[in-house]
Formats: C-alpha cells, structure tokens, sequence
C-alpha cells in the first residue's frame, strides 16, 4: 500500500471499511497471502476436535470450566436463559449493518477514538486488510444510534443496553468460577461486585463479515488474543470463528444455536500464571453467506495491578511481572502478540 502523507487521513485508511457492496473481486489490499501460516502445524486426526459444550444447569458445569480453561482456553456454554435477547441483539446488528455506507459512516469512529463504526481496532498492526466491519460501545450507544436512525434509536440502544447488563452479569458468574479455582479473594476486588468507586471496563463489539468473492485469500478477523480477562461471544448460524489449539491446528467454533462462546483473554491467562490458555484466534469468512457476531469484552479497571501472586494456589516462580492494567494495554498496543514476551520475568 502506498504511503499516506496527512496524518489523519494515515488515520482514517485504518478506520473506514470499504464498500463491500461493490466488490466484485478481492482487492490486493485485502490478500493475505499467507493465509495458512499456521495450518502446517496440524496433526493428522480420525476424529474432528469440537471445543467443549458445558451446561450452566449441569452440577459438574465449574469443574469442566476449569479442565477447559487449562485445556482450551475456549468453551461454549448452553442453559443460560438469554436466547430471545441473543436473537434481539442479531436482529439489531443486522439492521445496523444493512444500512446504506454514506448512513454508517455517520457514526464513524473518531480517529484515536474506542466508539462507533470502522474497521477492526488491530488493523493498524497488519499490512492487509481484514474483510470486516464493526461498531463497538462502551456504555449507552445514544449518541451514535441518534446519528444512525434520527427518528428511530431507542429499540436499538434497549436492546444493547439489556444485552450488556446481561453478558456483564454472566461474565462475573465466570470470573468469580475461575477466581475460586484460582483461591483469588474476588471480595477485595469492589468492581468485580459492583460496588464501590472502581467499575470494570467493557465493551460491546457488533461484527460483520460480508460475502467475499475469494475467501480463501481473504480473513475477517486476522490472529490474536483478547485484551480482557473474558470475552463472550455470540455467533450467528454460519461458522467462521476459529481457535488455535496445540498439537491439532486451527479448530473451527462450530456454531450451536443458543449458545455463548467464552473466551479467556490475557488477563486471566497472567492471573493464573500461564494455567489458563489466553486463547489465539482468527475469523475466516464465506462467499455466500454474511455473516455476523456480537463479542463483550469484560476487562479490570486500569489502575487493577494484574499479577500472578494474587493466586494463593501459585506454586511456582511467577512467569510473568506484576503490572497495571494500563500498563499492559500500552505494551500490546505497540507490540500486540510479542506482549507476554515483554513481560516475562
């Protein structure tokens, strides 16, 4: 790609999607050529790997949490209550995401900005570009859905402010599994309670993934790991999220209706000393189908210092130093999949 002078505009190539409405063959920009780097790992198997199932109504659904935590990373989860808010929230990114281009660009991130529409928020970290576009909150949505349907906003911001108060909850009923598991006092920590003055920080990422002329050359989402202590992601019928898994390759999330995919992100991954497997993921796309996803990041406040010996099961020498939040947002923003590397003792 040619270099862009005006810093803005630097800005705004990595914020505005294209319109995927009027592609007919895959632009260069958006070929990776080295699509399957990672495939050649893979050992042949009789049997498919399926990332674990678990059944919040299942007495036994703590302890296979935690085998998948250690074996996985990733698990999905069924029995939660929350199917007909889960088809609300899908109904509501597709109406948002069918809209004419020059309507979503109304609500278009700010460069430097966290909220409203664009391009993955990593792409800056990639030469390509990944065949996606996205619209993240943080909070109430009003003032971007305001821009969006002038007239007609308010069953769109109910819908992701329910959803959000939802997934928050589910999030601190796993936190709180993986905390005991851990002997982590989660009591001391007032914005896993919701009380006190700390709050967590989230955010909700709503995905699109269009039909894409040549999918084998292309990625909706290219390889990396969550900056969250747990990432919740919901799937629409057609699959594409995939997991890396040692040993086996990439291992394709197969969608199950009614469930919830449970990601463990960085966080936890430094918390449990390495224990838990912060888990390496991609999306591929399709050439007929669209296709969408919903992903709550539920992350510590900026201040929390993340550390392994907050862990009174540790019984080893800490692999990794004991810094803020802040502190590690910063790291991986400049350096991304080197950030555990930066910060082992």
């Amino acid at each position: 790609m040619g270099a862009i002078s005006d810093p803005y505009e630097a800005h705004l190539h990595h914020i505005i999607p294209i319109d995927f409405n009027t592609i007919q063959t895959l632009p260069e920009s958006h070929v990776w050529h080295d699509h399957s780097d990672e495939s050649s790992s893979r050992v042949p198997s009789a049997d498919p790997l399926f990332v674990p199932v678990i059944d919040l109504m299942d007495p036994e659904a703590p302890s296979l949490m935690i085998q998948a935590c250690e074996e996985w990373g990733i698990f999905q989860v069924i029995g939660h209550g929350l199917t007909k808010l889960m088809d609300d929230v899908e109904s509501e990114a597709e109406k948002l995401f069918g809209l004419p281009v020059d309507q979503k660009l109304k609500a278009l991130r700010s460069p430097g900005g966290a909220t409203g529409y664009g391009r993955p928020h990593i792409s800056p970290f990639f030469d390509k570009h990944m065949w996606h576009e996205g619209f993240t909150i943080m909070g109430s949505p009003v003032d971007h859905a305001k821009q969006l349907w002038p007239q007609d906003y308010q069953g769109f911001c109910d819908t992701m402010d329910d959803y959000q108060n939802q997934m928050k909850a589910l999030a601190q009923k796993l936190i709180h599994i993986f905390f005991k598991s851990l002997d982590i006092n989660f009591e001391e920590f007032d914005w896993l309670n919701d009380s006190g003055l700390s709050s967590p920080s989230t955010a909700l990422q709503l995905n699109s993934y269009p039909p894409c002329p040549d999918p084998t050359r292309a990625l909706g989402m290219a390889t990396h790991t969550d900056t969250s202590l747990v990432t919740i992601v919901q799937q629409s019928k057609t699959s594409g999220l995939q997991v890396f898994k040692d040993g086996a390759g990439w291992v394709l999330v197969q969608p199950i209706p009614g469930a919830l995919t449970v990601n463990l992100g960085d966080y936890l991954h430094i918390l449990s000393n390495g224990m838990f497997t912060s888990v390496r993921h991609r999306v591929v796309v399709n050439q007929q189908i669209q296709r969408f996803s919903m992903a709550y990041f539920y992350s510590p406040p900026r201040d929390f210092t993340v550390s392994p010996v907050l862990s009174r099961v540790l019984e080893k020498v800490p692999k990794y130093r004991s810094l803020t939040v802040k502190e590690y947002v910063d790291i991986k923003g400049k350096h991304l999949e080197k950030a555990f590397s930066l910060i082992q003792n």
